[in-house]
């Protein structure tokens, strides 16, 4: 069975808006959909948004809020950001008290299985992007169970297997840096799709390539 590589994040509205129908996408076609979290730009490049040209930030937020629209999909102010960071100075706090630990917990969802991973990916993004308070009470715990996961399990075990975990994190940000810098980014016969607005021509790609639709 042919694969598509998906590098994701938590932290991307792009990743958010491409979830559902990433997920859904081995229900279409005959082939596998591996999500493979990384950590965001902001984590990876902590100069990159002090660096921005000053349209960058206004169009982005354009976009999504055009796109949730465009989509259907739920968008809100994120309570809280998963990356701490100073908006005004553009600086990247060294304390992150969430992405990493979210990261982590995605790779071990992604660990139980693809529609697993995508599953908890997709349960947990929707709570942060849609404006949810996530850290507080039991929000996340909740996403976590719809996803088919104990919450309290998953945080027990990223914190015991940090450095495992942290290997595949810094493998798949290696594997995607092949193709490309942002996500989502998808990998199919080691040609690279960016961006959720993409995802069309990488269904194209899959049927031009004889990839047989369920």
């Amino acid at each position: 069975m042919k694969s598509v590589d998906v590098f994701w994040s938590f932290r991307s509205p792009y990743s958010y808006f491409s979830t559902k129908r990433l997920r859904n996408l081995s229900k279409k076609w005959d082939v596998q959909v591996r999500p493979r979290p990384v950590y965001p730009l902001a984590i990876r490049t902590p100069n990159f948004f002090a660096e921005i040209k000053p349209q960058w930030v206004p169009y982005l937020m354009n976009d999504i809020v055009r796109l949730s629209q465009y989509l259907e999909l739920p968008l809100g102010p994120l309570n809280p950001d998963p990356v701490t960071m100073n908006m005004f100075t553009k600086e990247i706090a060294a304390e992150q008290p969430h992405i990493h630990r979210l990261t982590r917990l995605g790779i071990l969802a992604c660990e139980a299985g693809d529609d697993q991973g995508w599953a908890f990916m997709d349960e947990v993004s929707s709570l942060i992007w849609s404006g949810g308070a996530w850290t507080e009470g039991t929000a996340l715990s909740e996403a976590a169970t719809r996803a088919g996961f104990n919450l309290a399990e998953l945080d027990a075990r990223q914190t015991i297997e940090t450095d495992r975990i942290e290997a595949i994190i810094a493998k798949n940000q290696a594997d995607q840096d092949k193709y490309h810098w942002g996500v989502p980014t998808m990998v199919f016969d080691d040609e690279t799709f960016f961006g959720q607005d993409r995802i069309d021509l990488l269904e194209w790609r899959l049927e031009q390539a004889g990839v047989k639709r369920l």
